[in-house]
């Protein structure tokens, strides 16, 4: 893909403050949505950074890798579980805003968020034994982080986490905001 994408702006009168942007046309033409009072001189500096993040974001997702995701996983089953958890699928995926990772035990799916990929690996192992750890107990009870502690990073990549803004801080049970 080009690193210069087309840019196509859409004015609109029901939008007041909010500037957006999204990808259309299998990711050709950025799409900037904004309100019909902006000028081009105060869109020129948003535009340069959404397209920016827009494109970091596209590198990221194009580069996660699903297969080196399963081996690490299977590494880190081997070592912190004895081999026991079984899942049927672990793959990143793009469309997780609000948390890092997800497990459907009655499915034994697990998705990892894309952004992880550009985390320090020691953040993306933790996430993994987040999840695989709820193959075995489905909640955040007191068992569930008795599993997930055995990863001797936790702590540390649970407050890289909470400095990023994305993990809770006070929760007693240690529950993940961003589940």
């Amino acid at each position: 893909m080009s690193s210069d994408p087309e840019i196509r702006i859409v004015r609109s009168d029901r939008r007041r403050r909010t500037i957006t942007a999204r990808w259309i046309e299998e990711g050709k033409i950025m799409e900037v949505l904004a309100p019909a009072a902006a000028t081009d001189a105060e869109l020129a500096p948003i535009i340069e950074n959404l397209k920016g993040r827009m494109l970091r974001h596209r590198e990221r997702v194009e580069t996660a890798d699903d297969g080196a995701l399963a081996c690490r996983a299977a590494e880190l089953n081997r070592q912190y579980f004895g081999g026991r958890l079984v899942w049927s699928e672990i793959r990143y995926v793009a469309n997780q805003q609000h948390r890092y990772g997800s497990c459907t035990p009655a499915t034994r799916t697990i998705r990892i968020s894309h952004r992880l990929a550009a985390m320090p690996a020691w953040v993306r192992d933790y996430v993994i034994v987040h999840e695989l750890a709820h193959l075995q107990e489905g909640n955040h009870g007191p068992r569930f982080w008795r599993l997930v502690n055995r990863y001797p990073k936790t702590e540390r990549a649970r407050g890289y986490l909470i400095c990023l803004g994305l993990e809770a801080e006070g929760d007693e049970a240690g529950e993940m905001d961003v589940e």
